[in-house]
């Protein structure tokens, strides 16, 4: 059947995505060839195709397409991450809309919930990722939370706990109270919070004065409830202004706590009184300056629950009337924050702010950098607990050695200095989560053996479970008949020995092991997908074949959270580096730079633009503008472009049909005589050249940008435009030159799918049946292009002296305001007959000459033309109004020039480009060089005038 006459995306995506799918060709059959794997960062089961994702997993996709053509065993694992956070959110959320709720059910029935919200609802996001084109392996999809997943995250566990790499610390971390759970850096926000700066006086005790006579220290703080707990204060060693109370003692004014003025270079002399309050239980450096000041981290003071209430410290020093206040005022009752601030000034230790006219306050108004939980969305504590950790300085040594001597590549390579920082400065990992869908860490607490009574507790009550851990002993392994035991072996085996998750009441045994009610953080599975996706701990087949991994391709923000923890277990447990290539690619940004946020209002839906554009223009956007890892701008202008590309690519195929050129029998370059036949074999061999220079380097704009320049400029504009009267007029006088042409047309056209496919897999796919019967050869199966031949420099040097020629005249009919009607005479320099002669009728149709002249043009206005040194000249006289044209010419730039430089004004000026806004400063720019770009335009219409 003849091709439709328009291009719907909509029509071919569905239609192909299912079709390659079902046909299993997505997964590895080549036994025989190269392998090439790769592993897409596996979304949040409860997540949705957003931006960041369409641009990642269409270049994981450009890539595994273009290795597949090139004849490799291509693997694309495909999976999903239960996300513990999230997904425990989501179920609760939907109880919650029940009136219902977590603690209702036991730990076993709320999971068996999260299982069945899993079966109707999650995963939408893979679908989403079909209709983007991605050929993964869907027949291996994989989920973190399958059995043989949890295997493997069980052994990782055990076996690192049994090297000491896993250990439990109590150490600070980032405490949600609305999720009552640590979380990691990734998942806190940064927000700019209106606060204050308050300032109060701490009096030195036993009479000491500082040299100024004053009987007190001034410190300052954006967090006054947290003095409840204070510890020290600390000064710098160098501050001549407290050298002389270093070491001596402060008297805490609400609680009386009796603590040292410690020296540590974490006090700076110049800000404030160069004096700092240390709370080294609720805050992160000032936990590092406990330390230094020797306080260990058993020692170290709680002063808030989970839920952030206020609590009572081990030494018992904090007034009843705090206890049970939360941190911050909350449904217009005061907080600890509040009553603090109260009772110091009433106790005369605040020292109030004065402003500029002379206005006292409790507090200096400040902007103030406050953390927040991404998903509980309140203000994070840092919050001194008992947690497991990964040792993560020991495990970080093998992948900064495998970067260093080139195991790993990192792309770009100015990431590694960031790499290195991290790695170098690295802390101990927390991967613990206060949550219950997730991996259960495999640990088990029994009475220590000096115990009289083992303690139960409840596993529906959280807040009891952290007084269980302290002083019992800790049993790890893969599963009960391990731990079991272990514990035999510790208590004796005359003991009778129990599990249990509840209270017990009238039980009989002599011990009760209770299981760890923790669950392990996402990142700690998920590092382990490179090769418990393929069957690890089992020494599987694909183990052998596809491990280590060919390339990652991962968003840079993610770098430490997911890539370097990869390299840390794939290296720990495999003894190889996970992959050899680790691309980083930016973000895509709004249109005008900002980062795309809810909150803001600029998040683009990917989908949205699929139905607009179809998914092979956005897919073709986004490789088009990767450019080693620098952020992407959204531009709809763009995507309208590269659908024009599909379309111009279809109007191509349908041109090609309409003439009898059809799917190519031949894999190489057919023979070809005719000049034009000759160039555009060689400009597909530039371009296969150029492509695979391209991906070696991992460029996919300079590829993307090379199949498009070759497509559209050469092959559509040009070689069809040239070849028609081969193909119509001349045919019955040349039919062998017809037929040769036909036979290079057709294979120019497969060879520009081919290499057009792994960025526009639909409409290429599309096109390479409508040219030819291929039912068992689809194109995604196709050989990558192998023309056996090269540029052919006299043919070469012919067409592209024509196309300058015709694109010179065109430009001079454009600047001159010369209609397309009219019929031009040009007079060319007579060495320039042979080149004329060959062109001779492409130069009459498409230049639209009325005819060519060798000899010297008659005197007069006319348009010179310089092609490759050589003056072409075009006699205007007749055929414009010289004169009025000249004065239009002068007229239109004079204007351009005036703008030019009023715009040239601006930019040079200093002020407003500081202070106006980014995207003002960015549209001068652009309108600045629009504006030069017509000026230089103008003059050179001008200059054609003579």
């Amino acid at each position: 059947m003849p091709m439709e006459k328009t291009f719907d995306p909509a029509a071919i995506e569905a239609k192909w995505a299912s079709e390659w799918e079902n046909r299993g060709l997505f997964r590895p059959h080549r036994p025989e060839a190269t392998p090439f794997t790769i592993v897409n960062p596996p979304p949040n089961v409860t997540g949705a195709l957003h931006i960041g994702h369409a641009l990642d997993n269409t270049l994981q996709d450009v890539l595994v397409r273009y290795e597949r053509l090139r004849g490799k065993d291509a693997l694309w694992v495909v999976g999903m991450d239960h996300a513990g956070i999230a997904t425990q959110m989501v179920v609760e959320r939907q109880l919650e809309a029940r009136q219902d709720k977590r603690t209702n059910y036991s730990r076993e029935d709320f999971i068996d919930k999260v299982w069945q919200w899993k079966a109707e609802s999650g995963g939408q996001i893979t679908g989403q990722l079909r209709r983007l084109g991605c050929s993964m392996d869907w027949s291996r999809e994989q989920f973190t939370m399958d059995p043989h997943f949890t295997r493997a995250v069980v052994k990782v566990f055990v076996d690192l706990h049994k090297k000491g790499l896993i250990y439990r610390d109590k150490r600070l971390v980032n405490w949600d109270p609305k999720l009552k759970t640590a979380i990691s850096d990734l998942e806190v926000e940064t927000h700019e919070v209106q606060g204050g700066f308050w300032h109060f006086k701490y009096p030195l005790a036993d009479g000491v004065k500082l040299d100024d006579e004053r009987d007190y220290i001034e410190v300052a703080t954006t967090r006054p409830e947290t003095m409840l707990a204070d510890m020290a204060v600390a000064v710098h060693p160098d501050d001549a202004r407290y050298k002389s109370v270093i070491g001596k003692d402060i008297l805490q004014p609400i609680t009386g706590r009796r603590f040292k003025i410690v020296a540590d270079e974490h006090a700076d002399p110049e800000l404030g009184s160069g004096a700092v309050k240390i709370t080294p239980g609720h805050d992160f450096n000032d936990f590092d300056v406990g330390k230094r000041a020797g306080f260990k981290p058993g020692e170290m003071l709680n002063m808030l629950d989970g839920d952030a209430n206020v609590i009572q410290t081990s030494d018992g020093l904090i007034p009843a009337e705090y206890l049970g206040l939360h941190r911050f005022k909350r449904d217009g009752v005061d907080g600890a924050r509040e009553l603090v601030v109260t009772r110091m000034k009433e106790a005369g230790f605040l020292i109030p702010h004065v402003d500029k006219d002379g206005n006292a306050h409790d507090a200096e108004p400040r902007t103030i950098q406050t953390p927040f939980g991404d998903r509980g969305g309140v203000v994070i504590e840092p919050w001194l607990t008992d947690q497991w950790y990964v040792d993560a300085e020991t495990l970080a040594q093998p992948p900064m050695a495998a970067v260093r001597d080139g195991r790993i590549n990192i792309v770009p390579k100015t990431w590694e200095k960031t790499f290195f920082n991290w790695m170098e400065n690295i802390q101990p990992w927390c991967v613990s989560r206060q949550l219950w869908w997730g991996h259960r860490i495999p640990a088990w607490y029994g009475p220590g053996k000096d115990q009289q009574k083992t303690v139960i507790i409840d596993s529906r009550k959280p807040e009891r479970e952290q007084a269980f851990y302290s002083g019992q002993q800790v049993f790890v392994g893969i599963d009960e008949a391990e731990v079991l035991e272990q514990a035999r072996e510790y208590y004796g085996s005359a003991k009778t020995i129990e599990f249990t998750d509840e209270i017990a009441t009238g039980n009989t045994a002599d011990v009760y092991l209770y299981r760890d009610p923790d669950v392990l953080d996402t990142w700690f599975s998920s590092a382990l997908w490179p090769f418990a996706t393929l069957g690890w701990p089992e020494d599987t087949d694909l183990v052998k074949r596809h491990y280590p991994n060919d390339v990652l391709i991962s968003g840079f923000d993610i770098l430490f959270f997911w890539d370097a923890r990869m390299a840390m277990q794939g290296m720990e447990f495999m003894g190889d580096v996970p992959w050899k290539t680790l691309y980083l690619h930016g973000l895509v940004r709004a249109p005008d730079g900002a980062k795309m946020s809810k909150s803001k209002g600029n998040v683009v839906d990917p989908l949205g633009l699929i139905d607009q554009y179809g998914a092979d223009a956005l897919r073709f956007f986004m490789a088009a503008m990767e450019s080693q890892g620098r952020d992407i701008k959204m531009d709809d202008a763009r995507l309208a472009g590269y659908r024009n590309f599909a379309t111009k690519l279809w109007n191509a195929a349908r041109f090609c049909e309409a003439n009898g050129i059809s799917a190519s029998t031949s894999f190489e370059a057919p023979a070809a005589t005719l000049p034009v036949n000759r160039w555009i074999i060689g400009e597909v061999a530039a371009t296969v050249t150029a492509m695979e220079t391209a991906f070696a380097a991992y460029r996919f704009d300079e590829a993307a940008n090379a199949i498009y320049s070759f497509a559209w400029d050469r092959f559509c504009d040009w070689y069809l435009e040239l070849i028609k009267p081969t193909l119509n007029e001349d045919a019955q006088f040349q039919p062998d030159m017809a037929d040769e042409t036909r036979r290079v047309a057709g294979w120019a056209l497969d060879q520009i799918l081919v290499m057009l496919h792994p960025f526009m897999p639909f409409v290429t796919e599309e096109l390479w049946h409508a040219m030819g019967d291929r039912p068992n050869h689809p194109l995604i199966t196709a050989n990558w292009p192998a023309p056996n031949a090269e540029l052919d420099e006299e043919a070469s040097a012919q067409i592209n002296w024509l196309v300058a020629v015709i694109k010179e005249v065109r430009s001079a009919r454009t600047e001159l305001g010369i209609k397309p009607s009219d019929r031009l005479m040009a007079h060319f320099p007579a060495s320039l007959q042979p080149r004329v002669n060959a062109g001779y009728q492409a130069l009459l149709r498409i230049a639209r000459l009325q005819n060519v002249s060798f000899d010297p043009a008659p005197a007069g206005a006319s348009a010179q033309l310089v092609v490759e040194g050589e003056t072409i000249t075009v006699p205007l006289e007749g055929v414009i109004d010289i004169a009025a044209e000249r004065d239009r010419l002068t007229k239109a730039l004079a204007a351009a020039v005036k703008e030019r430089d009023g715009l040239a004004g601006r930019l040079n000026n200093p002020s407003f480009v500081e202070r106006a806004k980014p995207e003002a400063v960015e549209k001068a720019r652009a309108d600045h060089a629009a504006k030069e770009a017509e000026a230089d335009r103008l003059t050179a219409a001008l200059a054609r005038l003579g």
